[in-house]
């Protein structure tokens, strides 16, 4: 990729002469998709990134959101997509490597992580090698560092197969007075290089990000896909806090994409000033590194920090301390972004306009129209057992065992459950945390779809007593430049902000991945959502049954087939159910009602919906008669915004939700170990046993 002619012409018009080989690759870097949102940020505007929580919203390294007056925490996303499909393990591992450093420069210590993979068929051999490489990558990265990956969500789609996504979520702590930013303060500071050595590696990985995939990426873009060092990267973290405990940062910077150069004219642009650096002072891992390399490889495990000139010294100390790489490179000054090499100057641009002179793309966008209604034949006993036994719908143990997430010894709620649940003591509260999108969903309408993936992740936290508090997404979509690809990519981001918008949840931060395309088409349009909630309590209900009280579905008992891993399965189409209109409402009630002391076990109704809700709650201990009426609607509609809620006093449940949801009785718990479903006068019987080997498909195939 090279900066386009136009892009050209704006630089040679605002420096007044042609740009150096160093510069042009920074503009080609940083005006690139990945960096500039060309085609997203005229969007973004839609989102509300505000409320009484909120200390730090979009535009930073990490949102800051308010637990309590004394208590932060900080949220972020990242996309690793191009590099995931060209090496598995290095891509996915360095995507958790970036979104805990970006946690670092905020001054927070990362205490957890969220993971939504989308991947091609998983009857592909080349989607389960992607899964096993990505998988082990996430694994082998958190557990080394010790952050625990306790939440997230694994899909599959064949739409994914030339162009899988990872994206990574992390939850950060700090106390307020350790809050960081990334605004350069005062001129005549020091800029500082702490970390891994500077190499080759990632070179380009900015713009590489913001290509289409071709036939040969595998081996033709390795090169541009970062390599991760865990154990350094721990070292970071010991480091960064005794830095900012020792308030020797004055701001920082993560180095990510476009490497150095991204970091610190970033850094000095949103403060409004500008940097000297002498790129020679790098520490460098390889020979005979050039300028450009130096200034844009994206080699990982390095943090840029403005540091008081009287401090410089006391952050060497503790970088030695850590066996940390650090180099004082330049200055914080009141003019221009300039860098120079071998006493040459190389750069010499205004930051302002490296950062915010990309401009903005008007492309055309096709209105989104929903399938018509073609349902296929209807077996109940057959169409249980496809859809329960789904990859899409089956236990995702085999990728979550592999990570640690009880490190930390926060994770009250372990994963598997609808939401993670941490203890956050010294705030006296739980923090609930969920993440994914639904891919079907938003094929299928990219604004309903996108809207509830909105409310199932609210629904999410709330069927573990939380109360919502604030989301950050990860907008996943194919070549911009194509009007249905872009049409469906504007349904999902107004979608989101609309149902966010409708819950009270402020949207504080995010990333844009876009120019998901490759040989096999786009992928679909995919809103990953990250979001917490807070409760009183770090004791969440339980999603499994007790075997002990009555079954209540909260909700519309049943809704329209679109999007669901029914027609996914059996072929056919329809539209997507027709959301609840008191969405926040609904969620309100339902965080209420799982608090109760009566309240038995909750678990919301998601993919493969009310089937697959009530297989996932019987175990070898408890088991339910469930009895339901209509059509296939009735157990496989994934209208989200609806639990089954196993409790004591169904009067004191249906009370909760009059006037909000309607309650149906589905029938009662007991100790059997097997579910009954009757539905229209057809009743079938499955063992808990016979379910969890139909729910493991995934560890089957791949142990």
């Amino acid at each position: 990729m090279s900066l386009s002619e136009s892009d050209r012409k704006l630089v040679v018009a605002e420096l007044g002469r042609d740009p150096t080989p160093a510069e042009e690759t920074l503009f080609e870097n940083l005006w690139s998709e990945h960096c500039a949102y060309r085609s997203s940020r005229p969007l973004l505007s839609a989102f509300d990134s505000e409320s009484d929580d909120v200390v730090i919203g979009p535009g930073d390294d990490a949102a800051v959101v308010a637990l309590d007056e004394n208590t932060y925490i900080t949220m972020g996303i990242e996309s690793h997509n191009h590099p995931s499909y060209v090496d598995p393990y290095d891509g996915a591992a360095t995507g958790v490597g970036g979104i805990v450093r970006d946690t670092l420069s905020m001054g927070a210590y990362p205490i957890a992580l969220a993971d939504s993979l989308y991947f091609g068929g998983f009857d592909r051999e080349h989607s389960r090698y992607l899964l096993d490489g990505v998988v082990e990558g996430i694994a082998d990265y958190g557990n080394s560092i010790g952050v625990p990956t306790v939440t997230g969500s694994t899909q599959f789609h064949p739409d994914y197969e030339g162009n899988p996504l990872v994206n990574v979520a992390c939850v950060g702590l700090l106390s307020a007075d350790r809050l960081v930013t990334a605004n350069a303060q005062k001129p005549g500071n020091k800029l500082v290089l702490v970390g891994n050595a500077t190499g080759r590696d990632g070179l380009g990985g900015a713009s590489f990000a913001s290509e289409d995939l071709s036939e040969d990426a595998e081996t033709e873009d390795r090169p541009a896909v970062q390599v991760g060092d865990p154990y350094t990267e721990k070292l970071l973290i010991e480091a960064n806090e005794e830095l900012v405990d020792g308030t020797l940062v004055e701001s920082a910077r993560d180095l990510g994409a476009a490497g150095l150069g991204g970091a610190s004219s970033e850094l000095v642009a949103k403060g409004g000033l500008g940097a000297t650096i002498e790129l020679d002072r790098v520490h460098q891992r390889e020979p005979n590194m050039n300028a450009l390399e130096i200034l844009l490889a994206e080699s990982q495990e390095r943090m840029c920090y403005e540091v008081r000139p009287e401090n410089v010294d006391a952050v060497a100390d503790i970088a030695d301390k850590y066996d940390l790489g650090c180099s004082v490179i330049g200055d914080v000054t009141d003019g221009n972004y300039v860098c120079t090499f071998e006493g040459e100057t190389v750069v010499d641009v205004a930051a302002e306009f490296i950062g915010d002179g990309a401009p903005m793309n008007d492309l055309p966008a096709n209105e989104p129209t929903q399938p018509v209604r073609d349902l296929p034949d209807f077996d109940f006993g057959e169409a249980f057992e496809a859809v329960v036994g789904s990859p899409n719908c089956a236990s995702k143990r085999w990728v979550y065992r592999q990570y640690d997430h009880e490190v930390q010894a926060r994770t009250a709620t372990l994963p598997g459950d609808d939401s993670a649940v941490m203890a956050i003591r010294r705030a006296g509260l739980g923090l609930a945390f969920s993440s994914g999108a639904n891919p079907h969903w938003t094929t299928t309408a990219p604004y309903d779809g996108a809207r509830a993936v909105a409310l199932e992740n609210a629904a999410n936290l709330a069927a573990k007593g939380a109360t919502p508090l604030a989301a950050v997404d990860c907008l996943n979509g194919g070549n911009p430049e194509k009007p249905d690809v872009y049409g469906g990519f504007k349904g999902i981001v107004d979608g989101l902000a609309d149902m966010c918008s409708e819950l009270d949840v402020p949207v504080v931060g995010g990333n844009v991945s876009l120019y998901n395309d490759s040989p096999n088409g786009p992928i679909p349009p995919t809103p990953t959502l990250a979001m917490t909630g807070t409760t009183a309590d770090y004791d969440a209900p339980s999603a499994q049954l007790s075997g002990e009280g009555t079954l209540l579905l909260v909700g519309e008992p049943s809704g329209a087939l679109g999007g669901s891993e029914y027609l996914a399965q059996f072929g056919g189409s329809d539209r997507f159910p027709e959301l609840p209109q008191n969405a926040s409402d609904v969620v309100s009630a339902l965080s209420a009602v799982a608090t109760q002391d009566d309240t038995l076990a909750v678990h919301d109704v998601s993919d493969g919906g009310l089937a697959v809700t009530v297989a996932e709650m019987v175990s070898d201990d408890a088991g339910a008669s469930v009895s339901v009426s209509g059509s296939a609607e009735s157990l496989f509609s994934e209208l989200p915004g609806r639990a089954v809620i196993e409790t004591a006093t169904p009067d004191t449940v249906i009370d909760a939700f009059d006037g909000v949801a309607p309650v149906t009785e589905l029938g009662t718990a007991d100790d059997s170990g097997v579910l009954e479903i009757d539905i229209g006068g057809e009743t079938r019987r499955w063992s808990a046993n016979e379910i969890a080997e139909l729910r493991d498909v995934i560890g089957r195939e791949l142990e």
